[in-house]
Formats: C-alpha cells, structure tokens, sequence
C-alpha cells in the first residue's frame, strides 16, 4: 500500500507533461489513457495504461474506459480506514493520490458554426465528470486537479512535505465541483434549448470570472464581473479595453445600457449615458456630426458620462471627444491619430467591441433576494409593431423620422419614461417618475423652445390627457404612445383639439 499512483487524463494538455514528469521524479506511478498517454510515452514518461489496471479493454469507441472498480475503488476508498484497506487488497486495487482530469471540450464544440448535434453529444464527457466527482469527494486523501494553473502550487507541497495539505486539496476539491458543475450547465443550456423548452422546472446557469472589482456600486459592497460562456460578442462583457484605469460596477452597468442603445441605429450615431440612462442621442451623416448632436441634447448631463459610438472614431471626433470629462468610450475601434488624442488621458478608459457581430438572443436574468427573474429581452421595434393612427392628422415624414428616434431611445429610459426628439436627436429626457406627465414635464422642460415642432414618445400608455396638454402648450406636433388606456378617447380627443398627429404601437417598453 506504499505504492503512489497519479491518474492523469485531460483535454486539455498545456503543461501536463512537465507535470507529470515531475511527479515521476516524485516516486509517482503514472495512470494514463487515449492521447494523453500517446503524449506522455512520447515525452519519455513512463506510463501504465487504464486498461492494464482495469484488466479490461475500452470499449464503444472510447466511451467506456475508467469506468470501473479497479479506478473508482482506489479514487474513493478511504486510505485511512482498516476495512477499506482490506477490501482494496482483497481485490487487487492500488489507492490513487493525485487525480488530474479535464473535460472533453463541449463548451468548443458546441461554439463551431457548423457544429452537428452527433458532434456535441459525442463532446459530453461521462467518465471524466465521474472522476473527478469522486476525487473531490475524497479530497481528504486524493488530490484533484483540473486547472493547469495549480500544477505548480501542488507540486511545491509535494517536494516540500512529500503530501499536498488539507486546505489545498479541499480548495481543489471546491474547484471541481464549480467545474463540473458549469460544465454540466452548459450541457443543460444546450439539450433545453434542442428540446425547445421554454419555462424548464430546474433553470442551470453559469458564468466565467472576467475579472474582480474594487466595489460594487458603492465602496462598502464587494463586487466582480462575470461573462457568460458562449454569450453575445456583441456585448460589454467581451469588450477590449485599450486604455485607461479599471472597470467599475457603475462603469459596467453604463457601459452596457450605452451599447444596447446605439445597437438601436445604422446611421452614425452617438449615445450619451450617465447612471443607466441616456442624456443625449444624435445621429448624422457622419459621427462627429452624431457627436456633436448628442453633446448639444444636455451639455450638462453629458459631463462625467460614457459614450458609445458605432463607427470607427476619428481623429476629429476624437478632439471633440477631448474637450469633455468622460469615463467611458465605447466604439468599434480607433484610428492611430484618434488614439493618440484620447489616451493623453491617462484615466479615460477606451473599449472596443466588434460591431460585426449580431446581437445574440438572450434571457435577461434580475436577480431579487431569494430568487431570480428571467424574461425574454426587449427586441421588439416598429417593424413589428401594428401601427395605428387613431387622430385626425398624420404624421409628416419629418415627424415621422423623430417619432422612429424618440421610440428607438425610450424604450432604455427608465420608466415612467418620456423622450423629445427631433428627426437627429433627442433634445430632452425624462426617466424614472412615479408619474407620466412628471416625466413628461422634466423632459419638455429641458427641451425647452426646441421642443416647439418636435415629437414627444411615451414607454406606455397615457392614464389620462394632462400629458398630451402639457406637450401641446411646448409646442409639440406629433407623439408616439403603445394606447391601450381606458381613456384613450380622451387623449385622441386632446390631440386632435391641438392638431397633434398620435401614433399607437400596440406595445409598451417599460424597464424598472
């Protein structure tokens, strides 16, 4: 029983071998099977087959090979325990100590474009899970590895103290059950998904450490960032930062509701976000027109701000850009000159995302004390509304243009939400009021004589006509609302009395 066996058996190869030659140096019997032991006899390793151990062949094209006594007895029998012992002799099985297993690599299969449902099952490894549950289970006496990155820090224990220490292996262990267990999430994702469920009775998601935070939204709460595996590209979570401090919880939150807004619009653009919501929207026929139109909707609002951009910036934006104390750009890229520009600023963070990627259809997941809510995004835009015109007048092309921009923007304010817009720009914002025509008036307000031939859009019906009354006193001419009120009447009635052109989309965008 003095007899030291390490079962090396992974996906995985990056510095395995060195690893292994070590603990072959270390006194080690080293297990292996398939292409792992093809690399480790290459490298001059000796190595014992699985099947010289099991005394069995594998089988049904490599799916069954460790699954067997004479592996999973000396991976869970407790090496300490006198009647373990004798049964591990009575049956000829030898204890395992370290245990290195990773994963046939499903999450890479199941990413090819052209990845078949056969290729994805065959990718669903069983005995490699099985082994590693067993070993971190039995972490008191086996040491289970499963990230390249803890080859060293086990090797240093062993030729320090010839044994790896209980808080190692049970911090493997943990490791383990995190790996096996996101592993298994994406399996789950993958058939839920080929199955076509929608509502499944057990929901199974997991998430990859980008990269821990300072704090959370503020400095007493600790925080990190997360991405999901296989998740949109089109997303904050895969953005490139070029340059500039690190990332904060607010930075990531602004940051993603500035992107999902300018994903709104194939014109140059430029969107203008401070703490979740937008304060300036424009576009134009280049983006440092856009940039100038969302700097003019709130000059004020705009200091301190991320900014997110869908075209490649330029050296002249980029000096307009300068001029202001921003936390965040967001674009696709950068020319050299436009770089040269904005990293003079050492804290400016510039981040880029590939804007050649679609957005990818997600479950938006909101966590509550005790649970979780999970709905559908919010991706639903007038092509797919069906419009009415319930008043007497149309809306003009003109109008029309403002009407589409002002429905693209507040459908990301918080609501109760009210946006005025002209046909380039928004020209004033009001979010997250307990009333309609409270957000209507803080809006109207900050749009001021600009408001006077403009469209005002409303995220959900209006309750009663003060709304409308208070659009058409500022000189609005056009308004673009889901209707669906039980007084409906009245506000048509409103806005036909001031010649307002009102447009019903059916569907209301709320978002708290």
């Amino acid at each position: 029983m003095t007899k030291k066996r390490a079962l090396i058996s992974v996906s995985d190869k990056s510095g395995v071998g060195e690893f292994a030659k070590e603990l072959a140096s270390l006194g080690f019997e080293i297990i292996s099977t398939g292409g792992t032991k093809k690399m480790l006899e290459e490298q001059g390793i000796p190595v014992i087959g699985v099947s010289d151990v099991t005394g069995f062949p594998e089988i049904l094209e490599g799916r069954v090979k460790t699954l067997n006594p004479m592996i999973h007895g000396g991976l869970l029998a407790k090496q300490d325990d006198e009647n373990h012992r004798k049964q591990l002799e009575e049956h000829g099985i030898d204890p395992i100590q370290i245990v290195c297993v990773n994963l046939y690599p499903f999450q890479q299969t199941i990413e090819k474009p052209d990845v078949t449902v056969e290729d994805a099952i065959e990718n669903i490894d069983i005995g490699g899970p099985a082994m590693l549950r067993a070993s971190a289970k039995n972490h008191d006496y086996i040491t289970v590895v499963v990230d390249p990155a803890d080859y060293r820090t086990v090797l240093e224990e062993l030729k320090a103290d010839g044994k790896t220490t209980l808080e190692t292996r049970r911090r493997l262990a943990a490791k383990v059950f995190r790996h096996t267990a996101a592993y298994d999430a994406l399996i789950a994702e993958y058939m839920t998904n080929l199955a076509q469920e929608e509502t499944p009775e057990k929901l199974t998601v997991t998430y990859e450490l980008k990269q821990p935070l300072r704090y959370g939204e503020n400095p007493h709460q600790q925080a990190a960032f997360y991405q999901k595996p296989l998740g949109s590209k089109f997303s904050i979570a895969y953005a490139k930062q070029l340059h500039g401090k690190e990332l904060s919880y607010n930075n990531i939150n602004d940051a993603d509701a500035a992107l999902q807004i300018v994903k709104e619009f194939q014109k140059p653009a430029a969107v203008a976000v401070k703490h979740m919501n937008p304060c300036g929207v424009g576009t134009g026929e280049t983006l440092f027109e856009a940039f100038e139109k969302a700097f003019s909707a709130d000059p004020v609002s705009i200091f301190g701000g991320i900014i997110a951009l869908n075209r490649e910036v330029d050296v002249e934006t980029a000096k307009k850009l300068h001029e202001i104390f921003l936390e965040i750009i967001i674009a696709p890229s950068f020319t050299e000159e436009a770089l040269t520009v904005l990293t003079a600023k050492k804290n400016l963070r510039l981040l880029t995302i590939s804007f050649d990627h679609g957005s990818k259809k997600e479950k938006k997941l909101t966590s509550i004390e005790g649970g979780l809510l999970v709905q559908d995004q919010d991706c639903f835009t007038l092509d797919d509304a069906n419009i009415t015109i319930p008043t007497k007048r149309q809306p003009t092309d003109e109008e029309w243009e403002a009407l589409k921009l002002g429905w693209k923007v507040v459908k990301h304010v918080k609501s109760n939400a009210i946006v005025v817009s002209q046909k380039d720009m928004t020209i004033g914002i009001g979010a997250g009021q307990m009333n309609r025509v409270g957000a209507a008036e803080i809006a109207l307000k900050q749009a001021g004589s600009k408001a006077e031939g403009a469209a005002l859009a409303s995220d959900a019906f209006f309750p009663m006509d003060d709304t409308v009354e208070a659009a058409a006193k500022a000189g609005i001419t056009a308004i673009i609302q889901p209707g669906g009120s039980i007084r409906d009447a009245d506000s048509i009635k409103k806005a036909d009395e001031y010649g307002i052109a009102m447009v019903f989309t059916g569907v209301r965008h709320f978002k708290h």
